[in-house]
């Protein structure tokens, strides 16, 4: 028929096999490697509370000095809006989401820590310490009074302190099975590690505990915290962090960034020690680049400027803490680590201001590309995916309500997970 093209070809169907089969094993390693994002709600901070000091109310009473700083010291939208610079019509919807939150979720990770915060101690103590923070985690879950994600963080793999770290980690686990079980949000991190063998060792030490119990292998991921100059370029100039993701055997979940252990293992002084020093930057974009497509997920450093003393010196401590946050959300760091309850109000405050400014634009974005409508901005597959994962982030956190998502896109929570993944489309 006049108009249709002739299709012609050269090569035979045998050569697109035999690439095919050629490429075979990088197909494989790529999807075993690069398996994407998990597509789980990931926790928007990590709170390390010492051992000692871990009590079944902790995320309570944190929500609670929370409420009570904001109270003290920005007792309205207004105020607390002037305090931090946040736009007029973005205050009374992020002051009143910072109160419901603190209200309702006031942590949503829960590190008890056995490392750095709980330091050196006699060994029946520390078993004891390891026992109860097990079986007051269980009790938590039980009533229903546990943030979302909780778990420990043992003492590294490092000669001195090893048995001792392998000790802890096995009186907590077998008090949660002996409780009922290990909860669904359950988090293991591995600090201070140097080298990628470490990595591994600490997978087989979970290896063998899952064996020795009869549970699923892989029932246990954990966290590598990197806070060495070692775990970010190795001594031969590679970058060692890449390979502490394959040496956890699929087992490693996350990369938490150890703001003053690492600057202070490259010299840098106390005063300048924080999440915005560019050797924090540097560390940190290695990270980024090594985990991108793992799966694995990233989470910023802290701040040690605690917002505590009088009105003016809390607003100092909130402006800081507001700003640093921020920063990170923008750089795609979209977890970090709280060191105080007074660090709560700006967390969320900036949290929710993040994907409240930004909510509207992506939703019309999105529900185009979804209608295949036209615009000012021509968007790809690739965008849609990280559009969907702005709006899903913040529906977890709740910044973002499902109803005005819906309203504004079109789509459900199931659609907007479909395109979060590569390839996806709604059904």
């Amino acid at each position: 028929m006049d108009g249709q093209e002739k299709i012609r070809t050269s090569l035979a169907d045998s050569v697109a096999e035999r690439v095919g089969a050629l490429l075979a094993p990088v197909d494989a390693d790529l999807a075993r490697r690069y398996p994407g994002d998990p597509g789980t709600r990931q926790p928007v901070h990590t709170v390390y509370v010492p051992a000692d000091a871990f009590a079944a109310d902790t995320p309570r009473v944190w929500g609670d000095h929370a409420l009570a700083a904001l109270d003290r010291h920005a007792p309205d939208a207004e105020s607390f809006a002037a305090v931090l610079g946040l736009p007029a019509e973005l205050a009374d919807a992020v002051y009143s989401r910072v109160r419901a939150k603190l209200e309702r979720e006031p942590v949503e990770d829960l590190r008890v820590d056995f490392e750095d915060g709980y330091g050196i101690r006699p060994f029946e103590e520390e078993d004891r310490a390891a026992a109860r923070a097990a079986r007051l985690v269980a009790e938590a879950y039980e009533k229903g009074t546990a943030p979302p994600y909780t778990g420990i963080r043992v003492k590294c793999l490092e000669a001195g302190v090893r048995e001792r770290g392998i000790r802890t980690l096995d009186v907590f686990l077998t008090g949660l099975l002996a409780a009922g079980g290990l909860p669904e949000g359950l988090v293991l991190t591995l600090p201070k590690v140097t080298y990628a063998e470490q990595v591994t060792a600490f997978a087989r030490l979970l290896d063998a505990f899952e064996e020795t119990r009869g549970l699923e292998r892989g029932r246990l991921g954990f966290e590598i915290q990197i806070e060495t100059s070692q775990a970010v370029l190795a001594a031969d100039g590679t970058a060692t962090v890449a390979r502490m993701i394959q040496a956890g055997e699929e087992r490693v979940t996350g990369l938490h960034y150890g703001t003053f252990d690492y600057s202070a293992a490259l010299g840098v002084s106390a005063a300048h020690q924080a999440p915005d020093h560019p050797a924090a930057d540097h560390a940190k974009a290695v990270m980024q680049v090594a985990a991108a497509g793992t799966g694995v997920r990233l989470s910023d450093g802290s701040t040690n400027v605690l917002p505590v003393g009088p009105a003016e010196q809390v607003h100092a401590a909130w402006r800081l803490h507001h700003g640093l946050v921020r920063r990170s959300l923008a750089r795609a760091y979209y977890q970090g680590w709280d060191m105080h309850p007074g660090h709560l109000p700006t967390r969320y405050a900036a949290v929710f201001a993040f994907y409240r400014e930004g909510f509207e634009r992506a939703a019309d974005r999105l529900a185009r590309y979804a209608a295949r409508a036209g615009g000012d901005v021509m968007d790809e597959p690739a965008t849609a995916r990280a559009l969907s994962g702005y709006l899903l982030r913040g529906l977890d956190c709740g910044a973002l309500d499902t109803a005005e998502v819906a309203a504004l896109t079109g789509l459900s929570r199931g659609d907007l997970e479909s395109y979060a993944v590569p390839g996806g489309r709604p059904a």
